[in-house]
């Protein structure tokens, strides 16, 4: 009998199963995968890999080196390859790709008996010569490779080998990823700052009242995300209806800059995510016994001192739970700071979607991912330890 109901277990599970291995895991694996695939360079360029096999940076160039280059290159171009390693190439090495394109040209009409050597490219351009860009193939050569993970936290290797942090002005990633981290933590405390005020009357008032109130809450829920960042990029803006208000009012003389900035993404994402908040909080909230408060009172505790040392370490869970489902959730926003935001104020989600969708670059896109991953991964297990195994047992 229970090895029946096992198996009925099994064949229900199944199709859930299958399902998400086909359209949710194996997806998210291949792309991730992309983070550490390095596979252009040594499908357009197997000969120029073969002669630097033994080459170290700092040595000259083999002399076999530029005529397997050269050949490469022509079939690589034929083969529509070339391409795809130029533009790898090209984020280590600055506008060599449009350059290989025109060697390929070049050395595809080259006379019969033309020398292929450092003098040719050389001529077309002196950066097909240097023994930079060869470090960079010879690096790219596959079929796995750390590049994009050192580029997502602002790491490169030198002509070396050694990795080392990127200049100055490169150096935008790590930046990207605090500043995801603090609008996230940021947002995460004015939703539980206003969301458990709201929770706590939820469990006070009559339930018919408690019911309407629950409504009001899960409104946001009914509404588009796209439409609810709209109508704040309404209200907030110059001539909104928060401005016109305070104007009438005279708290202020001109109008605030409430938009395209910080205040805009912190307010527009707290209400999108309050409702998060609120309800792990009131399920907890609603379980806490009403005796225990009286109980504590009875013995002489000060209201405060009751709420502060019997209530609240009963709702802890539903803390830590609404805040990691907020903070983990706000980590990921793309949408609201896209429009509501300014330029400073983009998070990592914004640069994984703009080299997934407008530069191709798939595989930083994948390490600024995997990245992103690792960080949810990292706080979900501190939280959890922090918590005693709170947060597990009560999201």
């Amino acid at each position: 009998m229970k090895r029946s109901g096992r198996h009925s277990r099994f064949v229900l599970l199944a199709p859930l199963t299958g399902f998400l291995l086909v359209f949710f895991v194996a997806p998210l694996v291949w792309l991730l995968s992309l983070a550490v695939r390095d596979a252009e360079v040594p499908r357009a360029l197997p000969r120029t890999l073969a002669a630097l096999s033994a080459w170290q940076p700092g040595e000259p160039l083999p002399a076999p080196l530029f005529p397997a280059f050269a050949h490469d290159i022509v079939e690589a171009r034929a083969a529509s390859t070339l391409a795809d390693a130029a533009r790898r190439l090209n984020y280590e090495v600055n506008g060599v790709r449009s350059t290989l394109m025109r060697a390929a040209r070049d050395a595809q009409s080259a006379p019969p008996g033309t020398a292929f050597d450092a003098a040719f490219f050389s001529a077309i351009d002196p950066t097909l010569a240097d023994p930079a860009l060869f470090a960079a193939v010879q690096r790219a050569r596959g079929p796995v490779s750390a590049y994009y993970l050192l580029a997502s936290v602002d790491l490169a290797r030198d002509v070396q080998g050694a990795v080392q942090r990127v200049g100055a002005s490169q150096r935008i990633y790590l930046d990207v990823l605090l500043r995801t981290l603090s609008i996230s933590a940021s947002v995460t405390l004015l939703c539980l700052a206003l969301g458990f005020p709201v929770a706590l009357l939820l469990t006070q008032v009559r339930e018919r009242t408690a019911d309407v109130l629950m409504i009001l809450v899960l409104l946001p829920f009914w509404t588009s995300l796209l439409v609810r960042t709209a109508a704040w990029v309404v209200v907030l803006q110059r001539e909104g209806m928060v401005n016109s208000l305070l104007l009438r009012l005279g708290l202020i003389s001109e109008p605030l800059t409430l938009i395209y900035n910080r205040v805009g993404v912190l307010v527009a994402m707290t209400h999108v995510l309050l409702p998060i908040m609120i309800l792990p909080l009131y399920t907890v909230l609603k379980g806490i016994p009403p005796q225990y408060m009286r109980a504590a009172g009875s013995l002489g505790a000060p209201p405060r001192t009751a709420f502060l040392r019997v209530y609240m370490p009963l709702a802890a869970p539903g803390v830590a739970a609404g805040s990691l489902m907020v903070f983990i959730l706000a980590l990921g926003y793309y949408i609201t700071p896209a429009l509501v935001g300014g330029g400073s104020d983009q998070m990592l989600s914004y640069f994984v979607a703009t080299y997934t969708t407008d530069t191709g670059n798939w595989g930083l896109a994948a390490a600024l991912g995997l990245l992103m991953l690792a960080t949810t991964l990292a706080l979900y297990a501190l939280a959890h330890r922090l918590s005693g195994g709170r947060v597990m047992a009560t999201g």
